[in-house]
């Protein structure tokens, strides 16, 4: 082949790729450190990590479809169509989108996505209604921040999921795992990967922080503390050998990563760190943490 037709056929492929439609950016002082570019990477098997440099995003790859976990800020999207294409795949295979919470730093970027593939937006009851407005449920710790801080584009046509129920594309399963606590509908997410005949418990763990906007206090209702200690307990206990947080550093992605790029292939893999009970009991110790300050 010619140089001209090499030329050509990169010309005609960087044509026919969609222009991506990012809605407009989101501001807060944590937005530009968050959605510093991340080179995308493959955690395990078919599972890659597609987020930014703060906030994750996860695609699973099956013969029939991709599956996508969380959407980042609205300005994230644009990096996470842009992060599925340097692998190799297209943002439009995309057949379903789930998310962790409906927060604007892990939702604001899903309208955007879904626009772009046509695929279809999974959510818990809680989590859906959040996505649907554009902004927290009142009844979420974060509410009090206000509208101008907490909006997003609304998502439409949210299918609403069970508590352990498996969604299918293909030959791929994901199982959600509802974890209120963070927010009234935080869901993690789990799946299998294999390579060969090795396979492992992937788990998309959604945060387990008890942040809060001023004014609110778990400990006005009794039942919601009950609810989140039940939350990462549960996190705790689920099968897990690799596991990503929705914000990466709380489950010291970028150490693994240099780990793994020290180690070139050799020795076991740093990602397998079975992390689900160090990542909850750190969690715990800041629910209780809140609670006790809550009862000065």
């Amino acid at each position: 082949m010619s140089q001209f037709a090499a030329a050509f056929i990169l010309l005609l492929a960087f044509l026919q790729t969609p222009t991506f439609k990012s809605d407009p950016p989101h501001k807060c002082d944590d937005c530009d450190a968050w959605n510093k570019p991340r080179e995308p990477f493959k955690l395990f098997g078919n599972s890659y990590y597609v987020g930014t440099d703060g906030l994750s995003a996860i695609l699973i790859v099956g013969d029939n479809g991709l599956i996508l976990l969380d959407g980042g800020l609205e300005q994230s999207a644009a990096v996470i169509d842009a992060n599925i294409r340097k692998l190799g795949f297209k943002t439009e295979d995309v057949k379903l989108i789930v998310n962790s919470h409906g927060h604007y730093d892990h939702a604001g970027g899903i309208a955007a996505l879904q626009r772009a593939s046509g695929a279809t937006v999974a959510a818990s009851p809680a989590g859906a209604r959040a996505l649907q407005r554009g902004e927290n449920t009142p009844d979420d710790p974060q509410y009090g921040f206000g509208r101008a801080a907490n909006a997003y584009p609304p998502v439409k046509n949210v299918k609403i999921i069970k508590d352990n129920e498996v969604l299918r594309v293909g030959n791929l399963a994901i199982t959600a795992v509802f974890m209120p606590g963070h927010t009234p509908g935080s869901t993690t997410w789990t799946w299998r990967s294999c390579e060969g005949k090795t396979c492992y418990d992937m788990v998309y763990a959604d945060s387990v922080s008890a942040a809060v906007a001023p004014g609110f206090k778990y400990t006005a209702e009794p039942e919601r503390v009950n609810l989140f200690r039940r939350s990462i307990s549960r996190l705790a206990e689920m099968p897990c050998d690799i596991v990503v947080s929705t914000h990466p550093q709380a489950t010291n992605l970028d150490g693994k990563l240099k780990k793994r790029a020290e180690m070139k292939g050799a020795g076991p893999d740093p990602f397998v760190d079975h992390g689900c009970k160090a990542l909850a009991a750190n969690a715990l110790k800041g629910l209780e943490a809140r609670i006790a300050e809550e009862k000065k």
